[in-house]
């Protein structure tokens, strides 16, 4: 059994806090830039994929996707 990675997603804009469960129950950072980044562990590749697919389906611009340091 793996351990989850956490990742780090920046869109454009900002999210409400709402869209947090549908997008894996990450955490939603609203940026003063005026992007969000949502950050958490994801337990594998099918949940990044999911995540990814949620935020292409509200037409939230992807701006990077990075793994995160161990935290």
């Amino acid at each position: 059994m793996s351990t989850p990675t956490t990742y780090d997603i920046r869109v454009e804009g900002h999210l409400d806090d709402h869209w947090a469960q549908r997008l894996g129950g990450l955490a939603l950072t609203r940026n003063a830039d005026g992007t969000t980044t949502l950050a958490g562990p994801l337990a594998d590749q099918a949940q990044l994929y999911g995540v990814l697919s949620g935020l292409r389906d509200i037409g939230a611009t992807l701006l990077s996707v990075e793994v995160s340091p161990a935290r």
